[in-house]
């Protein structure tokens, strides 16, 4: 093995001693019965999703990723492992393969209806300046064939219907009906209407269901507000009723990041984050699912900033016919933590993908994507065995450099260090590790006349760091949080001691490609040659902040409450509880299972009444005085009352606490946001 394994960090003048790097990856189940949002903390957009007896399958948009359409599997609906893609590469034009100066970032494969059918399964996907494409096989890993249809239809959900007619709908505000014909490529005459207006409120990215003889459709609205509306009609023609919000407002108390702005060059517009309730970040296009035991489940994305759009699982409560996301008492919002599914299958976390790779296979692992089609003749994991070997091909830039290797960046926080050796490289040639968006950066090697130079680039500010390299083999770092949007980027010499290399680089949530950022392995030669070699020794993501928490549940110990941004900390007056500048309470923190406490002061525990009021209440702990703990993206506690499932908060009014608040604001002004610290030695009072 040749990765790191120190497993201090030291600072000695100025250079940090490189961590273990650790090969845990996010899993949204946290083992005690409960998961936290997202599903993947790496981009899984415009999702859909399907149950086949007692499995799950799930698939989303690629776009020029290749391969594309990945199919993934879970018997809990938590945890998914891969199974395949249903297309290995989509190549319909010399643009699809980076070539002469062509590009189709922001196109290729997306928005999939994923269906199963008298023993086959189906994904129907758009392709951009195509026919919507059907991809059929018989068992999830294929082989998949893939065809074309006669026509396009945007945003399209399939529905194989009871008396064995197919149909599909399709379109954005204005919603469109049609049967499909028997050979699902056309169509059939006569069939093809409008079922809903414009007017009517509804958005894209549709989900078409039966449900106990109704007929259900999802769509997502993102003009201004994002959200989830739904329709329902006792026939498939109609007519429909139209409700405006079966998920509205749920964004876990993340704010919105930087935003690319107008241009086409760099430097571009950035947009600076905005903390405004404004619902730009809101879970909306998605679905529902329901499992064996009668559960129902919704699913959904949202654009969770830089690191891009992200899958969310929420329970389903119906009520007046409407599938709503969310628990009854609070209704459209989803809790970031809930009780796993019932399914009938415990599993053990795990995540669909192995991050880390040290190219020792004679295949590349499933995490990885090329950027566009790529040249098989121009890459190798056999020439040098035990690296990946990129033959570097003419670009004037990254962004237009065939055969780079992508892989998702996961968030919250991730590092991602790669080993590379430049000795085969030629004048002209650029190697190294990118973070692949609009704007983009690197770090690597460049091969000049007179040696190689190890290059930090930042094509926002079109700034260069360089230093002199006297050896091959070097060690690129990029370290990226994507809670703040921030990363730096640094190498070292020995594989031990690391140094800072360029400025810091701010990633950016931007439609241009309609993908989050992604770490690329990439070489091309940029005096417009065919070049030497780049070979890749190894990769590694570490990731700080693996879990659904950052920091553990303080069961049994004392804790005191302080609100968070503010001076405050929480007292209890009497009966109740208010905010004070000093003295807080200390609460001891009581285990009810599945991540849920009560919080004691002595013979009495914090309880909520029906009215949302907060009282402290002797006696045994009921659902009344039970909360979720769970947290915010940034890390913030929030406490969500098990009888109202609505949340604690301080009212900025009153000074007093309720629990009447549906969930963390992206402004932070709604007092439900808490910073706790536990005492040692401190008792009950």
């Amino acid at each position: 093995m040749r990765l790191f394994r120190k497993v201090t960090v030291e600072i000695v003048f100025g250079v940090m001693m490189l961590p273990l790097l650790p090969a845990q990856t996010w899993t949204a189940d946290n083992g005690n019965g409960t998961f936290t949002n997202p599903l993947f903390y790496d981009e899984f957009s415009d999702p859909d999703l399907i149950r086949v007896g007692a499995d799950f399958y799930l698939t989303g948009t690629t776009m020029h990723s290749m391969p594309g359409l990945p199919i993934l599997h879970s018997r809990d609906l938590v945890n998914w492992n891969f199974v395949a893609y249903a297309l290995d590469r989509l190549d319909l034009s010399p643009a699809y393969r980076l070539e002469d100066g062509k590009q189709i970032y922001g196109q290729g494969i997306w928005a999939p209806s994923f269906r199963y059918h008298n023993g086959s399964f189906y994904i129907f996907s758009n392709v951009n300046g195509q026919t919507t494409q059907v991809f059929r096989a018989s068992k999830p890993a294929g082989p998949w064939t893939r065809t074309g249809m006669k026509r396009a239809f945007h945003d399209l959900s399939v529905l194989f219907d009871d008396d064995g007619k197919v149909y599909v709908v399709w379109g954005y505000r204005g919603i469109k009906l049609a049967e499909l014909n028997e050979a699902l490529d056309d169509v059939v005459p006569g069939t093809e209407r409008e079922i809903i207006p414009e007017t009517a409120g509804m958005g894209e990215g549709c989900h078409l269901y039966k449900v106990k003889g109704k007929y259900y459709i999802t769509s997502a609205w993102y003009a201004g507000e994002m959200r989830m509306a739904a329709a329902r009609a006792d026939r498939i023609e109609g007519p429909y009723e139209v409700n405006l919000a079966i998920s509205k407002g749920e964004d876990f108390g993340l704010a919105e990041g930087f935003r690319l702005g107008p241009g086409k060059e760099p430097p571009y517009a950035i947009i600076p984050p905005n903390k405004q309730e404004r619902g730009r970040v809101s879970l909306h296009q998605g679905g529902i699912v329901n499992t064996q035991s009668g559960e129902w489940w919704g699913f959904s994305m949202m654009d969770y900033n830089s690191v891009g759009r992200l899958v969310a699982l929420s329970p389903v409560t119906w009520k007046d016919g409407w599938p709503y996301f969310g628990l009854p008492g609070n209704l459209g919002r989803t809790p970031r933590t809930s009780v796993k599914p019932q399914t009938g299958i415990a599993s053990k976390p795990f995540a669909p993908y192995e991050r880390n790779d040290d190219f020792a296979d004679s295949k590349l692992k499933p995490i990885w994507q090329w950027s566009h089609v790529p040249d098989d003749s121009h890459w190798s994991l056999t020439e040098r065995p035990g690296y990946l070997r990129l033959h570097s091909l003419p670009a004037a830039s990254l962004w237009l450099a065939r055969n780079t290797l992508t892989q998702r960046a996961i968030g919250p926080r991730s590092i991602p260090t790669v080993v590379l050796d430049a000795g085969g490289m030629k004048p002209g040639d650029v190697a190294g590790l990118a973070l692949v968006s609009l704007p983009y950066a690197w770090v690597g090697v460049k091969r000049e006349t007179n040696g190689l130079v190890l290059t930090q680039f930042n094509e926002q500010t079109g700034h260069s760091e360089r230093v002199p390299l006297t050896q091959s083999r070097v060690w690129l770092r990029a370290n990226c949080d994507f809670l703040t949007e921030k990363a730096n980027f640094s190498y070292s010499l020995d594989g031990k001691s690391l140094r800072s290399l360029g400025n810091e680089f701010t990633t950016v949530f931007q439609l241009r490609t309609f993908q989050g950022v992604r770490y690329g392995l990439f070489s091309y030669n940029s005096q417009g040659l065919q070049g030497g070699v780049a070979d890749f020794d190894s990769i590694e993501v570490a990731e700080p902040n693996p879990h659904g928490l950052m920091r553990p549940i303080p069961y049994g110990q004392s804790i005191t409450l302080s609100a968070h941004g503010r001076n405050t900390v929480l007292v209890a007056t009497g009966e109740r509880l208010t905010q004070a500048g000093e003295g807080g309470s200390s609460f001891k923190i009581l285990d009810r299972g599945l991540g849920r406490v009560a919080l004691g002061l002595g013979n009495r525990f914090v309880s909520v009444q029906d009215s949302h009021s907060v009282i402290l209440r002797s006696g045994r702990p009921k659902d009344t005085e039970t909360f979720q703990w769970m947290e915010t993206p940034t890390g913030e506690l929030v406490l969500m009352s098990l009888s109202t499932h609505r949340f604690l908060r301080i009212d900025p009014a009153t000074g007093f606490i309720d629990a009447d608040s549906p969930g963390p604001k992206s402004d932070y002004s709604d007092g439900d946001r808490f910073d706790w610290s536990a005492e040692s030695s401190a008792s009950a009072r």
